[in-house]
């Protein structure tokens, strides 16, 4: 149950930053959010440790702000790969991008901590 919630909210943030930065553009239907959602988390599942591994260097010398560039280009691969299953998921360029990817990222953690709310009692 969980996870469907992360997967619906993870599809709100993306509808979320669509709306607020004018640099990303989405023409799907809820289901088209759904699936740019599916596209993201694999994203993030597959890619993100291997970028995180790779970088982990000028991770530490930024103090993490790196870590933002990565969820960028990760939001530039995931509207690349949605654009090839026929979804119009559009981002202009890497500023939108950066601004798109702190949205989701705050919505995310924020569904995090709705869900879990009771994990320093365990």
């Amino acid at each position: 149950m969980k996870l469907l919630l992360r997967w619906v909210a993870a599809a709100g943030a993306v509808a979320l930053a669509a709306h607020l930065v004018p640099g990303i553009r989405v023409e799907a239907g809820v289901g088209g959010y759904l699936l740019i959602a599916l596209v993201l988390g694999l994203v993030n599942a597959l890619v993100r440790p291997v970028l995180r591994w790779l970088s982990c260097g000028l991770i530490v010398l930024t103090l993490g702000l790196f870590l933002l560039v990565i969820n960028a280009g990760l939001l530039l691969l995931a509207a690349w790969l949605s654009r090839g299953l026929g979804i119009l998921f559009v981002v202009d360029s890497f500023a939108a991008a950066l601004l798109g990817s702190l949205i989701v990222s705050l919505v995310s953690f924020a569904t995090s901590l709705l869900l879990e709310p009771d994990r320093d009692r365990r």
